[in-house]
């Protein structure tokens, strides 16, 4: 079969564009059709079409850190995803840049041969109103529900209930639920527990609250309902990027999406990036 591949650079890295540019010239001798976002194409000699279109591809790569990744799994998801890592920690891209050309055209080639994409799935989240008509974009990280702001004046009276059972009620400056994925970010800031990525969880942490409970650990499955109130607006947010402002009393439930994320290629060792968390 034909192979199409989709590559979205880290914007403004020349580092990154000129691997995708390596990347386009080793896919098109191998056959395979590539095509690159439209920053990476006014950099380089290629096809260049909005990272959105290429929800047709058979593969998509990433080259940046974690945040191009996240970036690119909103805009292409369910196409297979592989992260080649320009970061300091890299999670979720396990491909060294001195060996993306290889790597990548070695599954191109498997999936001309197969027709499969082999990858191992992620979990998402997604938050919806309860009172409203709305649905934030799936989180591969984290929803946060949180108040007017961070910090003293800012946050809102919270209770979380999990599957209908009351877990927590407080102020605080926000409520945080993720995945395993991200559970090595904004999770863990707050101090929320490392979870391994392969563990099917879910993880709730409150951020701040005067009358904390201990981060709680869930199946997967469970559908967990964030209240706000004592409080002039609040947010509902996905990923850090997508947002839905609040106007409380207001219910947001948080449950998995129905599409993972599917990432290929080697995985990341998750013990050696807990050491460059330091």
């Amino acid at each position: 079969m034909d192979v199409a591949v989709g590559i979205v650079a880290q914007r403004d890295n020349e580092r990154a564009q000129d691997l995708a540019a390596a990347l386009v010239d080793a896919l098109e001798a191998a056959g395979a059709s590539a095509v690159v976002d439209e920053a990476t194409g006014a950099a380089i000699a290629a096809t260049p079409v909005p990272v959105d279109s290429m929800d047709d591809r058979d593969l998509v790569v990433s080259i940046g850190g974690d945040g191009t990744l996240l970036f690119v799994a909103r805009e292409v998801s369910p196409v297979p995803i592989m992260g080649v890592n320009l970061g300091e920690v890299g999670f979720l891209n396990a491909v060294a840049p001195e060996n993306a050309v290889d790597v990548v055209t070695d599954v191109v080639a498997d999936i001309a041969r197969t027709g499969r994409v082999e990858g191992r799935e992620l979990a998402r989240l997604r938050a919806t109103g309860v009172d409203e008509d709305w649905t934030l974009a799936p989180a591969l990280n984290e929803i946060v529900v949180h108040g007017r702001r961070r910090g003293h004046g800012g946050g809102a009276t919270i209770e979380v209930r999990v599957d209908g059972q009351s877990y927590a009620e407080s102020h605080a400056d926000g409520v945080l639920v993720a995945t395993p994925t991200g559970s090595t970010a904004y999770n863990l800031s707050e101090g929320g527990p490392l979870v391994h990525p392969a563990t099917n969880a879910v993880i709730v942490t409150q951020m701040a609250a005067t009358e904390s409970m201990p981060p709680l650990v869930v199946e997967p499955d469970t559908e967990i309902s964030l209240t706000v109130t004592d409080a002039d607006t609040a947010y509902a947010i996905s990923d850090g990027r997508n947002r839905q402002q609040l106007e409380p009393p207001a219910t947001v439930t948080v449950s998995l999406a129905a599409d993972p994320v599917t990432l290929v290629g080697p995985q990341a060792n998750f013990f050696d990036g807990l050491d460059k968390l330091e």
